[in-house]
C-alpha cells in the first residue's frame, strides 16, 4: 500500500497522524479530523473509504519514515553498538510524542492496519536486529556464543513491551524511559569485555551532548 500523493489526501493524513499520536487511534473520530481541517467527511471519503483505510495510510507513512531514519542511522554508525545508540535516539524521538495506547488500539480495532505493522515488525525490524547482532559478533563487541536466532526473536518481542498497558501502568514511567532501560539491559546481556567498554564510551559521549 502506497500513501496518496494528492495534496488534499496528504493534508488529511498528516492531520490524522498528529491527532492519533496525541490521543490514540480509537478516541479520534473522523469528525475530529474534519473539524481540525475545516472540511467535510465527504471530502475525506473522496480519498479514504473509511477510518481504517486512513489509519492504515498513517501507519504506512510512519513505517516508511522510520525505515528511512533507521537506514540512515545504520549507514552512519561506526560499529554495532554505535548503531544501537543511534537507533535508540530515533526511537526515543518517536516515542516522546506517541500515545501509548496506539498499538493496543491498532491490534483491537484496526486489523488491516495492524497487519501492515505486523509485516513491518516480522520482516524489517527483525532483519535490522539480526544483522546488528551478527555485525556485533564479527566486530568482537558481542559474545560469539550467542544464539543469533533466539536472541533476535527475544529482542523483537521485547521492543513491544513499552506498549503493553499493564506494564506501562505498573512501572509508571514514560515509553522513552522504558525503551531505553530495556535496550541497555539487552546490550549489556550480549556484549564482550570489549563491547562493555564501548557501551561506556558511547554513554559518556551521550551525556556530554
Amino acid at each position: 500500500m502506497q500513501p496518496h500523493t494528492n495534496d488534499t489526501a496528504i493534508r488529511i493524513r498528516k492531520q490524522a497522524h498528529e491527532l492519533f499520536m496525541q490521543f490514540g487511534l480509537k478516541s479520534v473520530s473522523l469528525d475530529d479530523i474534519c473539524n481540525k481541517l475545516g472540511m467535510s467527511k465527504k471530502t475525506i471519503y473522496q480519498y479514504y473509504t473509511d477510518k481504517e483505510e486512513l489509519v492504515a495510510a498513517v501507519v504506512q507513512s510512519i513505517i516508511m519514515h522510520n525505515q528511512q531514519t533507521c537506514d540512515d542511522s545504520i549507514r552512519k554508525s561506526k560499529d554495532a553498538i554505535h548503531e544501537v545508540f543511534l537507533c535508540m535516539e530515533d526511537v526515543s524521538e518517536l516515542f516522546s510524542s506517541m500515545n501509548p495506547s496506539i498499538l493496543f488500539d491498532l491490534y483491537k480495532y484496526y486489523p488491516k492496519a495492524f497487519e501492515i505493522f505486523k509485516l513491518h515488525k516480522q520482516e524489517y525490524i527483525f532483519s535490522v536486529i539480526r544483522k546488528n547482532i551478527c555485525r556485533g559478533i564479527q566486530e568482537g563487541l558481542y559474545r560469539e556464543e550467542l544464539d543469533v536466532d533466539i536472541i533476535s526473536r527475544f529482542r523483537l518481542e521485547s521492543t513491544l513491551i513499552p506498549f503493553n498497558p499493564d506494564f506501562f501502568t505498573a512501572v509508571k514511567s514514560s515509553m522513552v524511559t522504558i525503551s531505553e532501560t530495556l535496550t541497555y539491559h539487552f546490550l549489556y546481556g550480549m556484549v564482550s569485555i570489549k563491547g562493555y567498554k564501548m557501551i561506556q564510551k558511547y554513554e559518556t559521549e551521550k551525556l556530554k551532548k
